[in-house]
C-alpha cells in the first residue's frame, strides 16, 4: 500500500504526544476526527481528537490554504490528516496548536452525524453504540477500561500467577442457578427425542451445553497443577433482568490459589483491589478528573480513601447482630440465614466501619456447593468484600477440598455428580486446601468511574432484546 504523501516526510504524532511536547516541532503530521469547526475572519479552527486522550488539539488553517473553503465546510466527525508545525498557542487554556500547511479530508461526515455540540443522554448514546466511543464520557470510560485491563494482568503476572483461558462453552453450571444460554446445533422445531426428552447425545458435543457463567471450576483444576492461576474473560447469564446492574455478557476476573485458606483469599482480594485503585489514581488522572467533575463528585477522594483504608473482617453472624441492633428501618428483613442486601452492606461499610469490610462465614444454605463447610457444619468459609457506596464488589471462598464432604454437599443441593466427576477427581488425587474469588470487571469499572449503569462501561452491552451492534 502506498504511503500517504502528506506524511512521507513528516513526524507523525498522536494528539496526546503533541499536547505533551517539550517544545515546538516543525513538520508534524496528525490524524484524527474533527470535534468542532469554527471559522473567523480569514481563518478556520478545527478541534482534532484521536482518542489517545481526553483533550483535543487546535488546528489553525488560514485563508491562504488552497482548500480553505472546503476545509471550513468540514463536518463534525470527519476523519482528517493534518500536517504542519506544532507551535505555541496564543489562546488561553492550551499550550500548543498546529499551524496547518496541508490538510486532507479522508472521510467526510454529513450533517446527520449524531454527535453534535449538544450534550446527549446516556440512554441515547446506547442506541448509537458504534459512535459513542467518540464522545468525551465514553472515550474516558474505554481508556480507563483499557488501562485497568492491563493492570489486572500486571498484578497477577508480577506475583507469578499463570493466566489460564477457561472454556466459554461448557456442560457445567458453576453457580447452579440454571441461567445459562443454550449452545446447540439441534433443530429447535424438531429436535431428536428419546423417551419424550430431547436427545442431547445427538447434539454437536454429545451432551447439553451452554455459555459459561464462571471459569472457576476449571481454574481450580489448573490451580492444583500450577499453584496460582487466574482467568479474565467473558461470562454469560441468561437472566431476564432489565436493571442498571445486569447485562447478559460481562467479564470476570477469577484467581485461584492452592495451599491457601480463607484468610489468604481475603488478603489477596485486599491487595488486588488496592492495587487496581492505586493504578487508577496513578495512571488515569485526566479521565479520572473528568469523572470527578462530571459524573460523581468526590470520586477521587473516595478512591484515595480506599487506597489507604484498613480492611475489616466481620463474621456474618456478628453482622446480623449489628444490623438488628441498628435501629434502622431496612426495606429487607435482617435474619440469620438470609443473604445480605445492598442496603445492609452499605450500612455496614458507611455507618459502622466507614470503609471496606470482609463479611465471612455465611450460612451454608445460601451459598454454593463448592464452598468449604466450617466445623460448626452450619456455615461455610465464604467471604464478600463490601465497599462504601456500592456494597459487595468481590465474592469468594475457600473451596471444599474434602471429597466426601463435597459429594455430600452436592447431593444435598441437588447438583448432579456425574457431569462433575472430573471436579470430584481433583479431591481424590492430590487434593489440598485452596481458595479463590471473583470480581466482575464491569462492576469495578462502575466503582472507579462513578458511572451508574453497567451498560455504560462495556463496549457493546448485551441485554434482553438488544444485541444490535
Amino acid at each position: 500500500m502506498e504511503k500517504d504523501h502528506l506524511e512521507s516526510t513528516r513526524q507523525r504524532l498522536s494528539v496526546k504526544q503533541a499536547l505533551a511536547a517539550a517544545g515546538e516541532i516543525t513538520n508534524v503530521a496528525l490524524r484524527g476526527w474533527v470535534r468542532t469547526v469554527r471559522t473567523g475572519k480569514g481563518v478556520t479552527f478545527l478541534a482534532l481528537n484521536d482518542g489517545t486522550c481526553m483533550a483535543s488539539i487546535q488546528v489553525v488553517i488560514d485563508s491562504g490554504h488552497p482548500d480553505f473553503q472546503a476545509i471550513s465546510a468540514t463536518g463534525t466527525g470527519a476523519g482528517v490528516v493534518v500536517e504542519g508545525d506544532l507551535v505555541a498557542s496564543p489562546a488561553e487554556g492550551q499550550r500548543w496548536e498546529v499551524k496547518a500547511t496541508q490538510m486532507k479530508i479522508v472521510g467526510d461526515a454529513d450533517h446527520d452525524y449524531p454527535l453534535q455540540k449538544k450534550r446527549h443522554s446516556f440512554e441515547f448514546l446506547r442506541t448509537i453504540a458504534h459512535l459513542r466511543p467518540r464522545s468525551n464520557t465514553f472515550g474516558a470510560v474505554f481508556r480507563m477500561r483499557n488501562a485497568l485491563s492491563f493492570a489486572v494482568h500486571k498484578f497477577f503476572q508480577e506475583r507469578d500467577f499463570m493466566y489460564v483461558q477457561t472454556p466459554i462453552i461448557t456442560a457445567n453450571d458453576c453457580e447452579g442457578a440454571g441461567e445459562m444460554f443454550r449452545v446447540t446445533t439441534l433443530d429447535p422445531r424438531t429436535p431428536p427425542l428419546e423417551n419424550g426428552q430431547v436427545a442431547w447425545k445427538d447434539d454437536f458435543f454429545g451432551q447439553k451445553t451452554g455459555l459459561t457463567v464462571s471459569g472457576q471450576l476449571q481454574a481450580e483444576l489448573f490451580a492444583t497443577a500450577f499453584s496460582k492461576v487466574y482467568t479474565f474473560g467473558p461470562t454469560f447469564r441468561a437472566e431476564n433482568s432489565n436493571t442498571s446492574r445486569h447485562v447478559a455478557e460481562f467479564w470476570m476476573i477469577e484467581p485461584e490459589i492452592a495451599f491457601a485458606d480463607l484468610s489468604d483469599d481475603c488478603r489477596l482480594a485486599e491487595d488486588f483491589l488496592r492495587y487496581l485503585v492505586t493504578h487508577t489514581l496513578d495512571n488515569c488522572g485526566e479521565d479520572l478528573a473528568f469523572f470527578n467533575d462530571r459524573i460523581e463528585k468526590g470520586l477521587i477522594d473516595k478512591l484515595e480513601k480506599i487506597a489507604r483504608a484498613e480492611f475489616h473482617i466481620l463474621p456474618y453472624t456478628e453482622a446480623i447482630s449489628i444490623l438488628q441492633k441498628s435501629g434502622e428501618n431496612f426495606s429487607f428483613p435482617v435474619e440469620w440465614g438470609l443473604d445480605l442486601q445492598s442496603e445492609h452492606e452499605r450500612y455496614l461499610t458507611e455507618k459502622v466501619f466507614d470503609g471496606p469490610v470482609f463479611v465471612v462465614d455465611y450460612p451454608a444454605k445460601i451459598k454454593a456447593f463448592y464452598m468449604r463447610l466450617n466445623d460448626d457444619e452450619k456455615t461455610v468459609a465464604a467471604m464478600d468484600l463490601l465497599v462504601p457506596r456500592v456494597g459487595e464488589i468481590i465474592g469468594g471462598s475457600q473451596r471444599e477440598e474434602r471429597h466426601d464432604i463435597l459429594k455430600m454437599r452436592m447431593d444435598a443441593m441437588g447438583v448432579p455428580s456425574e457431569p462433575l466427576s472430573w471436579y470430584l477427581d481433583i479431591r481424590r488425587w492430590g487434593s489440598c486446601p485452596h481458595a479463590g474469588f471473583g470480581l466482575g470487571f464491569e462492576r469495578f469499572l462502575m466503582y472507579v468511574t462513578g458511572m451508574e449503569n453497567i451498560r455504560d462501561v462495556i463496549p457493546f452491552p448485551r441485554t434482553p432484546g438488544n444485541a444490535q451492534f
